[in-house]
């Protein structure tokens, strides 16, 4: 008996613990959130002792090796020469510039609330669908979305003694984020997921190999690379799990699920860290979360009545 046949290989214990429905999708988007904190967590542990440039090529040589891999075993080697595809290459080059932007930002952050930030994506995709899509988009949820940028405001604090300037670039990273996904919707969908994800690491391991030969090179130690490691296995995970996420559970209902991050975020935070937001940037985080839910229910209950007339 074949793996691929093997009822005890990964996708099929998966399966048979999770199901293929909504449930499936609910929990792929709870452990694929809990993977990119942990990602999040275990790189920003590693920055204590290696420069910028050295810590994401570090990581991204692995995750890249790891996703080549994969390729390789799913039979989607044929698909490889699809990286040189032009939307591929805007998309990935755009990735990099918010990949690098959120782990500076993240170096110097709480990451409670450079997640919270993170979180207002979809606020900033509605109205960038509204403003660049022209996507009909109500009073309600451009309610919602300034309501969501005044919660960020708070978690910024531009104007309290304690600002950090590096929220900032948490702020630019979600601009690219945004940018990013509204050119995922232009990919030929015939280009396999895996290959796009390739695409985006290559970009970012050759972007951070030019940082580290600006900053240097220092020894990595056991520490570092069992860290660098792991986050690079999380980080595969979590794309997996995202993807799956969405292949088996509505949209509407798999993408509450997303501020979970949230959670894992805060815990692991003050475990560690002993961060603990100011009452200011726990309002905002709550508010930011609110709107995101709420533009989420506006999808839904557009999607219904798409779906009935």
């Amino acid at each position: 008996m074949s793996l691929a046949s093997s009822p005890f290989r990964p996708g099929a214990l998966y399966g048979r613990l999770f199901g293929f429905g909504t449930r499936r999708g609910i929990a792929s988007m709870l452990l694929g959130m809990a993977a990119f904190v942990t990602n999040d967590t275990m790189i920003k542990l590693a920055s204590t002792s290696l420069p910028t440039g050295q810590l994401i090529a570090t990581r991204n040589v692995i995750a890249t090796l790891l996703i080549l891999g994969l390729i390789l075993i799913t039979g989607h080697a044929g698909q490889l020469r699809r990286i040189g595809d032009r939307v591929v290459l805007l998309r990935s080059a755009l990735d990099v510039v918010a990949t690098i932007l959120y782990l500076v930002a993240l170096f110097h952050m709480q990451i409670g609330n450079i997640t919270a930030i993170n979180m207002a994506t979809p606020l900033v995709m509605t109205a960038s669908a509204a403003v660049f899509l022209r996507a009909p988009v109500g009073w309600r949820r451009w309610s919602a979305v300034a309501a969501g940028f005044i919660g960020v405001m708070l978690i910024v604090q531009p104007k309290a003694s304690g600002f950090n300037a590096y929220s900032l670039l948490a702020l630019a990273a979600v601009v690219f984020i945004v940018a990013r996904d509204l050119t995922t919707r232009r990919l030929d969908t015939g280009i396999p997921s895996l290959v796009v994800t390739l695409a985006n690491s290559l970009f970012v391991l050759i972007s951070a190999l030019a940082l580290s030969a600006v900053e240097g090179w220092a020894s990595i130690g056991g520490r570092e690379f069992t860290l660098l490691a792991s986050a690079a296995l999380f980080l595969i995970g979590g794309y997996l799990l995202i993807v799956d996420a969405f292949r088996h559970g509505d949209l509407t209902v798999v993408g509450p699920f997303r501020y979970t991050a949230l959670i894992w975020a805060l815990l692991f935070g003050f475990l560690i860290w002993g961060e603990i937001p100011n009452p200011l940037a726990m309002a905002g985080i709550a508010i930011v979360v609110a709107s995101g839910l709420y533009v989420l229910h506006r999808e839904r209950l557009k999607g219904s009545a798409a779906g009935t007339g």
